[in-house]
């Protein structure tokens, strides 16, 4: 059976348990050889919630164990209720964990069910924006700790239940974020040339199950539903020339794969228009993002001075950040551009504009039935203030030409397991300050926890605040006692599902240097690979899917990205850095 499960492998070794013997049946209960009183967390994803999550944990339990305090109280006792107060804390000899001086330290287990870890600042940031991706270099800090592992291709929910995950671990984090898009809810949204701009996005990233998106980009004119940066973003991507994708993939400016850059190369659209049901104080994106837009190569803007008629008494008293990125908006769509500028927008090929005030109705179908031709609009305005402000209808209607349509209307989460409580109208899991209601242990962090909303440093800020109040309850004694065997018991239950690995193929540094292995036998339903294992920086390897099998070779310099592994392109590479191994 297929090789399952990604480690990010600490090179101080974790001791390791004795698994049951085959075909047995793993037992919770059972006491391992491990220390066994060392706290068990576990994280469900490995996005920048579930990587925030651990390194709080991690950092805040070092802290509290640092300069022990053995006190004869059977609580864990301290001075502060913030395990981040200056005073040491430690476990009493009856609490649900060890006395420090024992055990001083907790170990977190990330499952993700790609095969990568990050996701989607890996998968959803645009490619050409590495400077936001950086963040990685912090999560990979987290990772190469000796009391954190990252369990890839394992799906919580399907491979192993939430339930097994309680019983293994003394306590559980959800933060697998948003993974489903929000759908229009509109006739003909299931037309071919109808995608959201999630999937799309994914496809460009090299996303493994968006890979068989197929976008057709054979038309004209391109409409996004949405005014937000993702809008902004696949706009972007659509509409820059060729050349620069492919000089910005040169010095790996860029991660976006080979396979999509191929499609963007044969791309004939040359006109995309964003449509957004309110209008121009209301627009999602941030000032950059439209900068960007503003000076793309080879790109003219298109704006109805109409839609910003009174706008500027309106932005007087707005929030400074709104008031820029308006004011930006205003000067674009009503002051005449410079000589340069206007030569610039003259000389351009392509065109994208914001269509303010219109709300989708239908997407219209060709003539034949057979795919996407036009999306129906209707005319809105607004009412009440503030936040109150909401587009209502005003009866009029537009129909709007184009081949594709893409929807970046937000994204949502699903529930993960039926044990799970879940909000199904707000795609939440209910929850106190990141404690899941009515199920002590259980915990969540990032937009499963609050909904899909802000940037990552509000995540950073969610999933640190969830962090706290899990290690409260370490303090307080609220998490179950006695040991609980973590991995060890997730491994065999994984191993008698048929999913435990079952080939290897191992290799370290040497130039010209190659090994081989035939997977047809061992592919799994999402993912196949080799290990590779050796010090950072020395034992990079690329795997390459050769039809039916995969083959590895010694990887050029690892160069700026050294210290991190690079996503898989779709049908083509993956690289290794010698910290991520297959099990």
């Amino acid at each position: 059976m297929a090789s399952r499960c990604w480690r990010w492998w600490g090179w101080s070794a974790r001791p390791r348990t004795r698994l049951p013997p085959a075909g047995s049946t793993p037992s919770f209960r059972h006491h391992f050889s491990t220390q066994e009183k060392t706290p068990q967390i576990c994280v469900v994803g490995s996005g920048p919630a579930g990587f925030y999550t651990a390194q709080h944990l991690l950092k805040r339990m070092e802290a509290l164990c640092s300069q022990p305090r053995v006190l004869n109280s059977p609580a864990l006792s301290g001075e502060g209720e913030d395990l981040g107060a200056s005073q040491p804390l430690s476990l009493g000899p009856t609490s649900c964990h060890p006395v420090p001086q024992q055990h001083p330290q907790a170990h977190v287990d990330i499952y993700e069910k790609q095969p990568v870890p990050f996701g989607l600042v890996r998968f959803g940031v645009a490619p050409d924006h590495p400077e936001v991706k950086n963040v990685i270099n912090t999560f990979t800090q987290t990772a190469h700790s000796g009391r954190c592992a990252f369990w890839g291709n394992v799906e919580v929910g399907r491979d192993v239940t939430v339930p097994e995950l309680r019983e293994a671990y003394h306590a559980v984090v959800l933060s697998y974020g948003a993974e489903d898009h929000r759908a229009l809810e509109i006739p003909g949204e299931e037309l071919p040339g109808v995608c959201s701009a999630r999937a799309f996005v994914g496809w460009y990233n090299g996303l493994p199950e968006n890979q068989e998106l197929e976008p057709d980009l054979s038309c004209d004119t391109a409409v996004i539903l949405g005014q937000g940066n993702v809008a902004l973003d696949v706009a972007r991507i659509l509409l820059t020339p060729p050349e620069h994708l492919e000089a910005l993939l040169l010095c790996q400016r860029t991660d976006i794969t080979k396979a999509a850059l191929g499609v963007l190369r044969q791309s004939r659209v040359k006109t995309v228009w964003l449509v957004g049901r309110r209008g121009p104080l209301q627009v999602a994106f941030t000032i950059k993002e439209l900068r960007e837009m503003i000076q793309l190569p080879g790109a003219r803007p298109i704006l109805d001075p109409v839609d910003f008629l009174g706008l500027q008494d309106k932005i007087k008293e707005v929030p400074r950040p709104r008031k820029r990125l308006t004011e930006l908006l205003l000067r674009t769509a009503t002051e005449k551009p410079g000589p340069e500028e206007a030569a610039r927008q003259a000389s351009a090929s392509r065109a994208w504009g914001l269509r303010f005030f219109r709300s989708p109705q239908q997407v219209l179908p060709s003539p034949d039935g057979r795919r996407a031709a036009g999306v129906r609009l209707a005319v809105t305005r607004l009412e009440g203030v503030d936040e109150a402000t909401r587009a209502v209808p005003t009866g009029d209607m537009e129909d709007l030409p184009c081949g594709l349509v893409l929807s970046s209307i937000g994204y949502k989460s699903r529930p993960v397991d039926p044990s799970v409580p879940f909000d199904s109208k707000l795609g939440v899991i209910p929850n106190v300050e990141g404690r899941v209601m009515d199920v002590p242990g259980l915990y969540c962090s990032g937009w499963v926890k609050r909904g899909p909303t802000g940037v990552i440093a509000t995540t950073m800020t969610d999933s640190f605040l969830t962090g706290q109040m899990l290690l409260q309850d370490l303090k307080a004694g609220l998490l179950p006692s006695g040991p609980r065997p973590g991995y060890a018991a997730i491994q065999a239950l994984l191993s008698s599902r048929g999913l435990g690995p079952d080939a290897e193929v191992l290799g370290s540094g040497g130039s010209g240097q190659s090994l081989s292995q035939t997977g047809r036998s061992w592919m799994p339903r999402r993912w196949s690979g080799a290990r590779a294992r050796g010090s950072p920086g020395r034992s990079w390897w690329i795997l390459r899917r050769c039809c039916a099998s995969w083959a590895t070779e010694p990887s050029p310099s690892p160069g700026p990205q050294q210290g991190r592994d690079e996503c898989w392109e779709g049908k083509g590479w993956v690289r290794l850095s010698g910290t991520l191994h297959l099990c």
